[in-house]
């Protein structure tokens, strides 16, 4: 992909606005993927009744999610083709914000420091295709105001924030692409 080579594309928004699913239709095309933090975390907790949910402990799952999104980052090396990450760093800064708490110095650093291509996608909440369940509990409204966080923090750490259209799954893997490498014109 023409000026990408080695990027890391976060795709970001509200909960159950289809980003899993455009990350997982990525990776059947033979693109490297990460999965989201938050959710990892989550069904591990549950696995084990563990105490770091976040309608139980949000700051230990602040802190097991901002873990989680380091390690995918540094596992994760960028070859010729994109990476592409089910939320990054920044959208752990935009959590903890998000339930009214002021980040810590090493997640502020973390969100400052450990980057990701500088276009950002954002999947928009879609009340035809949210739903809750065991591992996503927040209502829809919840949803709406996740997104913005998300993006309100990506553009505070300098990111540029594209939509992604509420669409196919099939048409956003090619608008991602299609953005990604964009078409040359004549004199390029």
């Amino acid at each position: 992909m023409t000026g990408t080579a080695g990027s890391r594309i976060v795709f970001t928004g509200g909960p159950g606005s289809g980003k899993t699913t455009l990350v997982e239709a990525l990776a059947a095309r033979g693109f490297a993927v990460a999965p989201e933090a938050g959710r990892s975390v989550i069904r591990d907790q549950l696995t084990v009744d563990g105490p770091a949910l976040p309608w139980q402990d949000a700051a230990l799952y602040t802190e097991l999610m901002l873990a989680e999104a380091l390690r995918a980052h540094r596992a994760v090396e960028p070859g010729a083709r994109p990476v592409f990450f089910d939320r990054g760093v920044v959208d752990v800064y935009a959590y903890c914000r998000l339930r009214g708490a002021a980040p810590a110095g090493h997640l502020r650093r973390a969100a400052a420091e450990v980057r990701y291509d500088t276009r950002v996608f954002l999947a928009p909440t879609w009340p035809e295709i949210y739903v809750r369940d065991t591992e996503r509990r927040q209502s829809y409204e919840e949803a709406v105001r996740t997104e913005e966080a998300c993006a309100a923090a990506y553009r505070l750490h300098g990111y540029e924030v594209v939509p992604l259209p509420r669409a196919t799954v099939t048409a956003r893997v090619d608008f991602v692409l299609a953005a990604l490498n964009p078409p040359r014109t004549p004199g390029n």
